[in-house]
């Protein structure tokens, strides 16, 4: 065997995984934005599930985002080398590049630019507890997202639980969200004395904790990817000479 037809098999092999990978999330988004009702059926069935399965709904949009990358990146690479389609395999090569040029310039922002990171964040940080303030308890798409990460970070708002302090939700309700407290109900008392910080202070932690192996999947990443657009690049080139 060739080390041309090596190649085109290779790639049409992994890009067909990729393709219906992404085809599968990509349904599992629309599906659950579509039948949200069907699924909240299924989770109300699990035995002793808790309340906050049915936020999982909100990760639609995303699920959908992601699969449909996938997808695309997916058919131009396994349809490129099938076909010898220079033009699909240039449009992968794009993609693929565009995507790793855009990690690693948000790597070395992060690196070198530090104090900035932190200051944007703090500023994302303000938006979040605005929306706390006015939002959560009211806007279901917001405080389904909300309940979602902080359950599953096991944290309480952004900075922590004076977040809601004074927010719609605390001055209707006289309460905490659960998980501010470890359980419910849970007023400002029961807050103030749980160990619960806040979700900006566990994710920083989370990252500290696992450093290298966050920096090991990035290189790992960042391999396939170079490894992809080289391999694109290559039957590129070949099938130029060829025709």
């Amino acid at each position: 065997m060739s080390c041309f037809k090596f190649l085109k098999i290779m790639m049409f092999f992994f890009n067909s995984i990729i393709f219906l990978a992404g085809g599968a999330i990509l349904g599992v988004g629309v599906w659950v934005k579509v039948d949200s009702g069907s699924l909240l059926n299924f989770l109300s069935g699990i035995n002793n599930a808790p309340s906050e399965l049915s936020q999982v709904l909100n990760v639609g949009y995303l699920l959908i985002a992601v699969g449909a990358v996938l997808l695309v990146i997916g058919f131009l690479g396994c349809c490129g080398a099938a076909r010898e389609s220079k033009c699909m395999l240039m449009l992968f090569f794009v993609i693929v590049l565009i995507i790793f040029i855009a990690e690693v310039a948000g790597a070395i922002v992060v690196l070198v630019f530090k104090s900035l990171v932190t200051s944007l964040v703090h500023t994302v940080g303000r938006e979040v507890v605005k929306n706390i303030h006015s939002a959560y308890g009211k806007n279901q798409d917001f405080t389904g997202i909300l309940n979602t990460t902080m359950d599953g970070l096991k944290c309480c708002g952004f900075y922590g639980y004076n977040d809601f302090t004074g927010s719609a939700f605390t001055n209707a309700t006289q309460q905490y969200p659960a998980i501010c407290c470890g359980s419910a109900p849970c007023n400002q008392t029961g807050a103030n004395q749980s160990n619960v910080t806040g979700c900006y202070d566990r994710v920083v932690r989370l990252i500290e904790d696992n450093v290298i192996v966050l920096g090991a999947v990035a290189l790992g990443i960042a391999a396939l990817e170079v490894a992809a657009m080289a391999v694109a690049m290559t039957l590129y080139c070949k099938i130029g000479k060829s025709g």
